[in-house]
């Protein structure tokens, strides 16, 4: 299995944001995480990337404890950027370039290219979707196993979306699997392989796409407003 998380469970004072979170994904899928807004989404991502501690729990990536190991295969996309705004796109693929050994900076250029994107433009002139344009070149320009995308198109209008996912799909590596979060099912599910529905803390669904429309008789989107009503 690519990535296994065992009885993750993680508080913030006497808030429990991860509760006996327990599944597994092997290789070569694109898996939607998928909940509200507040579910815990982005604080099990930021556990998988090594980026807070957990309570109780295990996280294994391709068998590796998480660490420096196991961020070498991962390719991790945040909710919010955190590029330097006064570097020029050039400057922060070079650094890219050596900072990440499977970092191809012949592809980030090509991508950049037909983004419409210049290279020498500072980031601090670029729009919001821009510069996620920008983040998302470099996520996708690592050779990576697993590939985390916390929320790739909040933010962005319809088109951009779909220029967004297009981008995704066809820059990804075989074998590869993609971990996907996102508010905004019907925008993805056409490319999912596995569904894991996340609520307050707790992984309330970890299922196979297709059948789960088929044991519905609905989609992923209708399935997911059912679940999660008011």
């Amino acid at each position: 299995m690519l990535l296994e998380c065992k009885g993750v469970c993680k508080s913030y004072g006497k808030k429990e944001v991860l509760k006996d979170i327990n599944f597994h994904l092997p290789k070569g899928k694109i898996v939607g995480l998928l909940g509200k807004n507040g579910s815990g989404k982005t604080t099990l991502i930021k556990a998988i990337n090594g980026l807070i501690t957990l309570d109780e729990g295990s996280i294994l990536v391709d068998g590796k404890e998480v660490g420096v190991e196991s961020k070498k295969i991962i390719s991790y996309l945040p909710e919010r950027t955190y590029l330097n705004i006064h570097k020029r796109v050039s400057d922060i693929i070079e650094y890219f370039n050596d900072f990440y050994e499977d970092f191809d900076k012949d592809k980030a250029y090509k991508l950049l290219e037909q983004l419409n994107i210049k290279a020498d433009d500072k980031l601090s002139v670029m729009s919001k979707g821009m510069r996620e344009k920008v983040q998302l070149v470099l996520v996708m320009s690592r050779k990576a196993e697993l590939y985390i995308l916390d929320e790739p198109m909040g933010g962005v209008d319809p088109a951009t979306r779909d220029y967004i996912l297009d981008t995704i799909l066809n820059n990804y590596g075989k074998g590869a699997t993609i971990l996907m979060s996102t508010h905004l099912i019907s925008d993805i599910e056409r490319v999912l392989d596995e569904v894991i529905f996340i609520d307050d803390g707790k992984i309330t669904r970890c299922e196979n796409a297709d059948k789960l429309r088929k044991k519905t008789g609905k989609s992923i989107d209708e399935v997911f407003r059912e679940d999660f009503k008011c």
